[in-house]
C-alpha cells in the first residue's frame, strides 16, 4: 500500500505553506538557510564607538578656517628628514613607458636621434 509521489508533493507543499518554508522537492541548493538568518550589518556597525570628528575634517568642511595639525605636522617633517637624508619615496615617474618605446624603436632603426 505505497502512497503516489503526486500526493506525497501535495502534502510537502502544504506543509511548507503552514511552516512557512520554501517549498524544495528536488532538493536543489538554493542559499534560502543563509538569506533566513538575522542580518549582521547592524549589530558588527552597533559595536563600534562612532567615530569623532577629526582637524582634517574641518579643514575639509571649512578649507578657508586655518586649522593646525600637529600629527600631520609631524608626518611632514619626518618624511622631509627622510628625502634629506636619501631614503625618501622616490620620484613618480612621468610617461608610461617612454624610454622602453624609444629604445625599441632604436633598436629596429625607426627612431633617430
Amino acid at each position: 500500500m505505497s502512497v503516489p509521489k503526486s500526493r506525497i508533493l501535495d502534502l510537502m507543499k502544504v506543509q511548507c505553506r503552514i511552516f512557512s518554508m520554501t517549498f524544495n522537492p528536488t532538493s536543489t541548493r538554493t542559499g534560502n538557510k543563509i538569506l533566513r538568518q538575522r542580518l549582521k550589518g547592524p549589530s558588527v556597525a552597533s559595536y563600534y564607538p562612532r567615530r569623532a570628528a577629526t582637524i582634517k575634517d574641518l579643514t575639509n568642511l571649512y578649507p578657508d578656517l586655518q586649522t593646525w595639525d600637529e600629527d600631520e605636522e609631524e608626518r611632514l617633517e619626518f618624511l622631509a628628514y627622510k628625502k634629506a637624508r636619501g631614503k625618501g619615496a622616490p620620484k613618480k615617474k612621468k610617461s608610461a613607458g617612454g624610454k622602453a618605446i624609444l629604445l625599441a624603436l632604436n633598436l629596429r632603426g625607426d627612431f633617430i636621434g
